[in-house]
């Protein structure tokens, strides 16, 4: 049985109910969509290590309801989880019973539950009705985007729109000093108070003073970003770092190693070719390690994003011009298939990181990456230009236009 309860006071103690407001509502309430003519209206927010009881019992609704009630609540929502410092409302009847007719917790601006505490006993969820704003944005950025944000008093969840747009072409952690951006996005509003950003409609952000474009563009059966050639800003990994080869051994918890003769965790999945098969990097990214170990061998590990690395092991040797620092484009070739560091005979072993964590890039779900398709093509067009030209009408802070535009 869930705990919902930590004390039992057995009568009305305004203490525990620290009420913002108290009135009687001749009218409908039409803030959660209940109507509530007559009913006294209690505005308050969760204490600290509050509990639903400790809530309701004050207004007249018994142990034995209250659990009934956290019962049907469960599939809905978990009414052990009442976040201290969240708002709630009570509508009260106006009489001398004072008995609690609904309970409404304000999940989010937007989200709550109803608890309807009336005969049958009822919960639901709902939502206040929202309405969109379109706001344009631009900064240059001279500590990071983050702080440039801030100072220009938007809101910081901008970052991690933007990060997840451009995630494929800018690594966010290597931003430059006096790069820049223009933003055109949504924001969604209650009442006149904004309570999140809704979408990136159209950017551009300017790396090394190049220009990377993005615009949001529907194409019937999904909705993605696409630069000014029309292709998608999401970029697919290749299935495997080598053209012809054959899996030698997968991905693995526990593995009997052919070297150390021992069961051990196999994070990688081993590639088998004849020595010397060019090995090629799976995507676009910058190396961060090229060099040798006793285990490894000869190795690379490329950085993609700030999600995806991958690494290479076991090399005969590695590219000419392949070091960290160095830029390298999905398919170029990285080095050569050998046998170096704790290895049996010729392959390379392809590790792949997501967040921090290796994982079995076979059983990972890669975004999508086709461009426009020819049947939305000349739609994009007109859609490009019409936004292109909204974006390079913004003006950079300080009057700095001078960047360039394609």
């Amino acid at each position: 049985m869930a705990l919902i309860f930590n004390h039992s006071p057995s009568t009305a103690d305004p203490a525990l109910v620290e009420a913002v407001e108290t009135a009687v509502n001749e009218e409908c309430y039409d803030e959660f969509g209940i109507g509530s003519e007559g009913y006294n209206v209690i505005k308050a927010k969760i204490h600290p290590n509050q509990f639903l009881a400790d809530i309701l019992l004050p207004y007249n609704i018994s142990y034995a309801e209250i659990t009934h009630l956290a019962e049907k609540s469960k599939k809905i929502f978990d009414t052990r989880k009442l976040n201290s410092g969240k708002n709630y409302t009570l509508l009260c009847l106006n009489d001398s019973s004072q008995r609690a007719e609904f309970f409404i917790y304000e999940i989010s601006t937007v989200e709550f539950v109803v608890y309807d505490l009336r005969d049958t006993m009822s919960v639901y969820r709902g939502s206040r009705p929202t309405e969109t704003e379109s706001r344009t944005a631009s900064g240059i950025i001279y500590s990071s985007l983050y702080q440039t944000l801030v100072d220009q008093d938007l809101s910081p969840a901008l970052a991690m729109e933007l990060a997840d747009i451009y995630a494929w072409s800018i690594d966010f952690y290597r931003i430059q000093k006096e790069d820049a951006f223009k933003l055109i996005y949504t924001v969604k509003k209650v009442d006149d108070e904004v309570v999140g950003i809704d979408e990136i409609q159209a950017a551009v952000f300017y790396h090394f003073n190049a220009p990377y474009y993005a615009f949001e563009f529907n194409q019937g059966d999904q909705t993605d970003y696409f630069d000014e050639e029309g292709n998608s800003l999401r970029k697919a990994f290749l299935q495997a770092p080598l053209k012809f080869s054959r899996i030698s051994s997968g991905f693995s918890n526990r593995r009997f190693h052919p070297v150390q003769k021992r069961y051990k965790a196999h994070l990688g999945t081993d590639y088998a070719a004849p020595s010397g098969t060019p090995i090629m990097t799976v995507g676009d990214g910058i190396v961060v390690e090229a060099q040798y170990k006793q285990y490894n061998g000869n190795y690379v590990k490329v950085k993609h994003n700030s999600t995806y690395t991958t690494q290479y092991l076991h090399m005969s040797k590695i590219a000419t011009g392949i070091k960290p620092g160095v830029r390298v484009k999905q398919g170029q070739t990285i080095g050569y298939v050998g046998s170096t560091g704790l290895a049996t005979g010729p392959h390379v072993c392809f590790r792949f990181w997501k967040n921090g964590a290796q994982i079995d890039h076979r059983r990972e779900k890669i975004p999508p990456s086709e461009p426009i398709s020819p049947g939305y093509k000349e739609a994009y067009e007109i859609y490009l230009k019409e936004w292109k030209a909204k974006l390079d009408s913004i003006q950079l802070p300080q009057g700095k236009s001078e960047l360039a535009t394609i």
